[in-house]
């Protein structure tokens, strides 16, 4: 039997293959090769989103998470400590494309509320956020960083098309905590 992280981990996996396969994203699971470089899945669109676009085929680069610790609420943002300060520091890099965003589950703390199942629906408990760590400070802490994710980007199939259509505009994703 696995372990409950594990659990969580690939809850976190099934949340955004269904969020992505329902709003018409290709989404693939990493190999375990590029999980120690921060991807766990990579999201692929091709769409043309209109005469002031500047990109049709966009790629993007997921670290999924999951969690069952509450977060805090500031300033719109949902907190989450990221471990591995190496980790945080990949995600703020700018010099990686497909741009790498870091994608949160947040589960309720009892295993049994996770998922629900009956004849007529499956339920996954709670809801997964997106940010990207572009202009994110550097961290002066070894163990880790808390991040804020806003709640104004949810992981949703309308959250991923404003996501994608931003990347075509070329906006910039940067971190506002």
């Amino acid at each position: 039997m696995m372990a409950l992280p594990d659990i969580e981990a690939q809850l976190s996996y099934a949340y955004l293959h269904a969020v992505a396969s329902h709003a018409g994203i290709a989404c693939q699971e990493a190999r375990r090769s590029l999980d120690n470089a921060g991807v766990d899945a990579t999201l692929h669109l091709v769409k043309d989103f209109g005469p002031t676009a500047k990109l049709t085929e966009i790629s993007l680069h997921i670290q999924l998470k999951a969690t069952v610790h509450a977060p805090t609420r500031r300033g719109g943002g949902l907190s989450y400590f990221l471990r591995e300060t190496a980790h945080y520091d990949r995600l703020r890099s700018e010099s990686a494309l497909p741009p790498r965003l870091l994608a949160v589950l947040f589960l309720p703390p009892n295993h049994p509320e996770w998922l629900t199942h009956n004849p007529d629906q499956l339920v996954l408990a709670r809801a997964a956020y997106w940010v990207s760590l572009l202009d994110a400070p550097a961290s002066a802490n070894a163990s880790g960083q808390t991040i804020y994710l806003p709640e104004s980007q949810p992981l949703s199939p309308e959250g991923l098309h404003d996501l994608f259509r931003r990347v075509a505009h070329q906006e910039r994703l940067r971190y506002e905590p």
